[in-house]
C-alpha cells in the first residue's frame, strides 16, 4: 500500500483502536497509533474474551435503576454504584433511568444486533485470512444458573430474544449441564448456551494483531500520551503529545472511558462513564471447564483459556478508581466455586482492573465529530468492546475514506447527543 489516501493519526491503542488501523491500513492510509501505556493494554488486556452477538440486549433493562439504587448501600454488590459527588454521574444515571424501558430495550437492541452481527463477520474473515493466534473457540457462551427462581426470569429474557431477536439458545436441565460440560458440579439448577458466540483470549489476540500491522508499516507509539488538540477554526490541526507535536490529515480518537475527558477540546458531549471491571488469570487447573461460561446470578465469567483459567467481570461505577480490592477478587473466587469442579485457589498469575465506557443508551459512539473537520470518534463501547471493534474500525475508515458506511452508522452517531 502506497498510502496515497492520506495520514491518519488514531488516539488510543486498544482494540478499536488497532481495528481503526487495520481497516484504515487496508484503505491505503498511512497510520500512526498512540497510547499513553501500551498498546493494547488497559480495557483491552484482561477482559473475559467473549465475541458475543447474544449481547443485543442493552444493560437499560427495566429494573436496571433499582438495583443501581440498591448497590449504593451494598459495597459487596456485583453491580454497584460508589456513593460520591459527580454531577455528570448524576445526569449520566438520569439519562440512563429514562431509558429503562421495554421500548427502548427492543429498539436499542436493534440497533445492536446489526452491528453484532457486522462485526463477528469481520472477525471470522480476519482470523482466517490474518491468520491471528488469539486462541479463537466456536464453542458459544454458556449462562449458568445456581437456583430456580433465576433460571426461570432467564427463560423469560431468553424468549424476548428470540423472539424479537431471533436469538435462541438451546436450554440445558440439571443433569445436561454436566453432560455438556464436565467442568460443573452437579446439582445446578440449569443453564442456556448461545451456540452463536465465539471467544478469544484478548491479550493474544491483541498482540497477533498489532504484529501483522507492524509487517505493514503502521506505526505504534506507546507510552506517547496525548495532551492537547489544536485547531484552528472548526477543524483539527494536530495533536500535542508528550513526544512532540503530531500531524496528519484525520485523527481518530479511540480513547474508552477516558473519550468524555476531552468533550471540551473537541466541543461535543461524550456521555461516557467508566464502568470498571476486575478479572484474575490462573494457570489452567484440572478438570477446568470446556466453554466460556456466565453466572448471572454473580455477575461473573469464567473464560477457559489454553494455559489458564480467567475469572472476571463485575461493573463498578467508581470514577477513574485504579485500586483492585482483594475482596473483588475473593467474590471471583468464591463465585466460581459455586459452579466448578476445578479448584480456583491457585494463586493468581495476573490480577487486573479496566474502565470499560459506557453510554446511557448501550450503544458505541461512531463517526465523524460533530462541526470540527478530520475529527473522528470511536469509543464508547460499553462491556462489549472486543466483540464491536471489527465492524466499529471498518466503519470508522469508510467515514476517513469518504466512503458511504458498509453499515447504517445513524444509530452510533456523536451528533445524537
Amino acid at each position: 500500500m502506497s498510502g496515497a489516501a492520506g495520514s491518519v493519526i488514531v488516539a488510543g491503542g486498544g482494540i478499536v483502536g488497532i481495528a481503526c488501523s487495520h481497516y484504515l491500513r487496508e484503505a491505503g492510509f498511512e497510520v500512526t497509533v498512540i497510547d499513553q501505556g501500551a498498546i493494547g493494554g488497559e480495557c483491552s488486556h484482561g477482559n473475559c474474551g467473549y465475541i458475543c452477538p447474544s449481547h443485543v440486549a442493552p444493560l437499560t433493562e427495566p429494573g436496571a435503576m433499582k438495583v443501581a439504587l440498591k448497590s449504593l448501600f451494598n459495597p459487596q454488590s456485583p453491580f454497584r454504584v460508589k456513593p460520591r459527588f459527580s454531577p455528570a454521574l448524576a445526569r449520566w444515571m438520569l439519562q440512563f433511568a429514562a431509558r429503562c424501558t421495554h421500548r427502548q430495550v427492543l429498539s436499542a437492541g436493534k440497533h445492536l444486533q446489526a452491528i453484532l452481527n457486522a462485526s463477528m463477520a469481520e472477525y471470522r474473515s480476519l482470523v482466517a485470512t490474518e491468520q491471528l493466534d488469539c486462541e479463537w473457540e466456536d464453542k458459544g457462551l454458556l449462562y449458568v444458573f445456581e437456583n430456580q427462581g433465576p433460571l426461570e426470569a432467564f427463560a423469560a429474557e431468553d424468549r424476548l430474544l428470540g423472539e424479537h431477536f431471533g436469538l435462541w439458545a438451546t436450554r440445558l436441565s440439571s443433569a445436561e449441564l454436566t453432560d455438556f460440560d464436565p467442568g460443573l458440579k452437579p446439582g445446578l439448577a440449569g443453564g442456556f448456551h448461545y451456540p452463536g458466540d465465539a471467544s478469544v483470549r484478548p491479550d493474544r489476540l491483541t498482540a497477533s494483531w498489532t504484529e501483522r500491522l507492524r509487517q505493514r508499516g503502521v506505526v505504534f507509539r506507546e507510552r506517547c500520551s496525548l495532551e492537547k488538540v489544536h485547531r484552528e477554526g472548526q477543524r483539527i490541526v494536530g495533536l500535542a503529545t508528550s513526544e512532540g507535536m503530531l500531524a496528519a490529515d484525520h485523527y481518530v480518537f479511540a480513547l474508552g472511558a477516558r473519550s468524555t475527558l476531552w468533550s471540551k477540546q473537541l466541543g461535543i458531549s461524550i456521555p461516557i462513564e467508566p464502568g470498571k471491571g476486575y478479572s484474575l488469570t490462573m494457570p489452567r487447573p484440572e478438570h477446568c471447564p470446556d466453554h466460556p461460561i456466565l453466572f448471572p446470578e454473580q455477575k461473573v465469567g469464567v473464560s477457559p483459556f489454553e494455559q489458564g483459567l480467567r475469572l472476571g467481570s463485575m461493573m463498578e461505577f467508581a470514577g477513574y478508581d485504579t485500586t483492585i480490592p482483594s475482596r473483588r477478587l475473593d467474590q471471583l473466587r468464591s463465585a466460581a466455586r459455586r459452579y466448578l469442579v476445578a479448584s480456583v485457589e491457585a494463586p493468581a498469575e495476573e490480577t487486573w482492573y479496566g474502565w470499560r465506557p459506557m453510554t446511557w443508551d448501550s450503544l458505541p459512539i461512531i463517526g465523524p465529530v460533530p462541526g470540527l473537520a478530520r475529527g473522528y470518534l470511536a469509543t464508547g463501547h460499553n462491556m462489549i468492546g472486543v466483540t464491536l471493534a471489527a465492524a466499529t474500525g471498518r466503519l470508522v475508515a469508510d467515514f476517513v475514506a469518504g466512503r458511504e458506511p458498509f453499515l447504517d452508522a445513524a444509530p452510533y452517531a456523536p451528533a445524537r447527543f
